[in-house]
């Protein structure tokens, strides 16, 4: 259908290279776009370059740390040097250094805020004057944590339910401006992040499980059909322009 057609779209999507980013990769390079991933860990990259390519998804990588506030404007500079435009930016890299917040040191808290939450924002920015050009879009990664509070996560649960608020914010701003911001909020999802929980802790898998209707973890793939959705024009109600005061 036309409506969910991304061809000829490019999508930047940090932390790409694996997990949710991955899945959401792949989902929005079935639906025709051209996806350039970024992160950390260049042999990840690579070898999620493959698995893209294998499926027939154009794809490229850029290497770099959003925790490095100049990271994130090169980025950006980067993915449209490489392809000429952005059409979507995927907001997906994040961290979890879980500690009590009692003893949590600030190392912890800045670092988990500056990649959750401003480094977001700053990806935003930089994304901003390219996406105001054909009306883009912008999808915020968001956690269970953003709603409900978790043990040895304050930082964690600060930073995305920060997130939320951003993307509202953005939201309201850029609006008028034909740009959309959403935010995607995954349960349990089967990652890198997750694993500690859901292998390390006994019986902590098989409660998601009982709880669960499908009677499973998510997993990354699960999430591709919302982000494609929310990517492209299915998601767009055309013609409604909003002034504000």
């Amino acid at each position: 259908m036309q409506l969910f057609d991304l061809d000829g779209k490019v999508a930047l999507v940090t932390g790409g290279n694996g997990g949710i980013g991955l899945g959401v990769a792949t989902g929005l390079g079935a639906a025709g776009a051209q996806v350039v991933l970024c992160g950390r860990d260049e042999e990840k990259g690579k070898q999620a370059l493959a698995q893209l390519e294998a499926q027939g998804v154009s794809a490229t990588f850029v290497r770099n740390d959003v925790g490095d506030a100049a990271s994130c404007a090169a980025t950006v500079n980067a993915a449209v040097e490489q392809t000429g435009r952005l059409d979507i930016l995927v907001n997906n890299a994040g961290i979890h250094l879980p500690e009590a917040a009692a003893e949590m040191s600030m190392r912890s808290w800045h670092d988990e805020l500056a990649v959750n939450l401003t480094a977001p924002f700053l990806l935003c920015q930089a994304a901003h004057p390219y996406l105001a050009k054909r009306g883009g879009k912008v999808l915020n990664i968001r956690s269970l944590a953003s709603r409900q509070g978790m043990t040895h996560g304050a930082n964690y649960c600060a930073s995305k339910g920060g997130l939320v608020q951003l993307t509202q914010a953005l939201a309201v701003e850029w609006g008028p401006a034909g740009i959309q911001v959403n935010a995607i909020l995954p349960r349990w999802i089967s990652t890198d992040i997750t694993a500690p929980a859901q292998h390390g802790v006994a019986g902590f898998e098989q409660m998601i499980v009982d709880r669960t209707p499908a009677r499973r973890w998510g997993q990354p793939a699960d999430l591709a059909g919302t982000a494609v959705f929310l990517a492209s024009s299915a998601s767009h109600r055309r013609g409604v322009r909003v002034r504000l005061p």
